[in-house]
């Protein structure tokens, strides 16, 4: 039966064996007839809407003379995994498929990596400063909406704090210094981030309004580190939701404004300064 709502990894299985395909130079149905598949599956499958077994996956790659080694082995990974639901999918009903897929795509990350430059990042952001950031959305929600979108941050947080995944954050000095609360929410806030830096296993890095070569302010974005550097992906806020990548040549840029920002941004040790300046300077002005 096909499915009607694809997860993310289910869906990026699909994609990656539409790319194989396409590479060898085959049309769907031409595949099809190959691997015993009428053109209907062939499409199915590529959209994620009907799985495979691993065995048919090493025979479309032959068929497709694909070569990767890691990459099949990668996709077979993803195919063994799909009868073990994750945490995210207790929340299918009540939120937004967005909320869903960002949960999924960090949770299966080898490694992630975030630039903001309104706020600070999900990953470590506090109860309190997250839902007061929450609040802020227009038309306002109801304080049961900003509440569930609170928690499952919080639950979020769990990749990072656990140590599962390495996390390096890059802030732009314009989202230490935006208020979205009362004064103690924000210096609180800080003060968490100061914390978090200093944890071994994740990276603060502030990028100072004087820095050169950045994204445009526009893009606050996550890229996610795959198994094998095929199925990295990426994922940047919009005002309309989230949007995601995970096209070579997209990937590419998103690797490109990784490096600038190791360039420009400060060191861990004075980024932590910088953070601690900051707060001093927003409790100072309320004395």
């Amino acid at each position: 039966m096909a499915r009607t709502n694809p997860t993310l990894r289910q869906r990026r299985l699909g994609v990656e064996l539409r790319r194989m395909r396409e590479q060898a130079g085959f049309g769907g149905s031409q595949l099809g007839r190959a691997v015993g598949m009428n053109p209907a599956q062939v499409t199915q499958m590529e959209s994620g809407k009907i799985g495979i077994s691993v065995e048919r996956l090493r025979t479309i790659a032959a068929t497709c003379m694909c070569a990767n080694q890691p990459l099949v082995d990668a996709l077979a990974d993803i195919i063994t995994d799909r009868g073990k639901p994750g945490w995210w999918e207790e929340y299918r009903e009540p939120l937004a498929t967005d909320f869903l897929e960002v949960a999924e795509l960090e949770s299966h990350a080898r490694r992630l990596f975030t630039y903001t430059t309104t706020f600070i990042p999900g990953l470590l952001q506090t109860g309190a400063y997250a839902s007061a950031l929450f609040a802020q959305a227009y038309p306002p929600p109801a304080r049961h909406e900003v509440d569930l979108r609170t928690a499952f941050r919080m639950q979020r947080q769990r990749v990072v704090r656990s140590g599962a995944v390495p996390y390096s954050a890059f802030i732009h000095e314009a989202a230490l210094r935006m208020k979205f609360s009362d004064l103690k929410t924000h210096t609180d806030q800080l003060a968490a981030l100061i914390e978090d830096s200093e944890d071994s296993r994740v990276s603060v890095r502030v990028v100072p309004f004087h820095a050169d070569a950045i994204p445009s302010p526009s893009e606050n974005f996550t890229y996610a580190e795959g198994p094998v550097t095929e199925l990295d992906a990426a994922q940047m806020d919009t005002g309309h939701g989230i949007q995601l990548f995970d096209a070579p040549a997209h990937l590419a840029r998103f690797r490109v404004l990784l490096a600038r920002m190791e360039s420009t941004a400060f060191s861990e040790e004075k980024s932590r300064d910088l953070i601690q300046l900051i707060k001093k300077e927003m409790e100072s002005k309320h004395d």
